[in-house]
């Protein structure tokens, strides 16, 4: 991997491991949009400011917008969406494995 392509996949991580950001792009994973309140109820736990910052991030990033119904993820967020597609399965997998190991 170039030290170009380690770069982008940095920034990526940097972005998404913020606090609550992969959750508020999750939430929007169906495609239909979502008002502020909703989409606080869908992330759950996670406070009105921390929501506020995630979105102007998340918009500035280019990964979602404020359309005339709510938040909705833009056709870049949709890509990332997609590729994350096998985090269900793999999650489910892992936690089989977990209990396995508890047992």
């Amino acid at each position: 991997m170039s030290t170009k392509e380690n770069a982008a996949i940095g920034q990526l991580l940097s972005l998404l491991e913020s606090r609550y950001a992969i959750r508020v792009m999750w939430a929007l994973k169906d495609g239909h949009p979502q008002t502020f309140r909703l989409l606080q109820d869908s992330v759950g736990n996670i406070t009105p400011n921390t929501l506020n910052t995630r979105i102007k991030e998340l918009r500035a990033a280019g990964l979602m917008d404020h359309g005339n119904n709510g938040y909705v993820v833009t056709a870049l967020g949709a890509d990332l969406l997609k590729r994350m597609g096998d985090l269900s399965a793999f999650a489910s997998k892992w936690v089989a494995n977990q209990a396995k190991s508890a047992a």
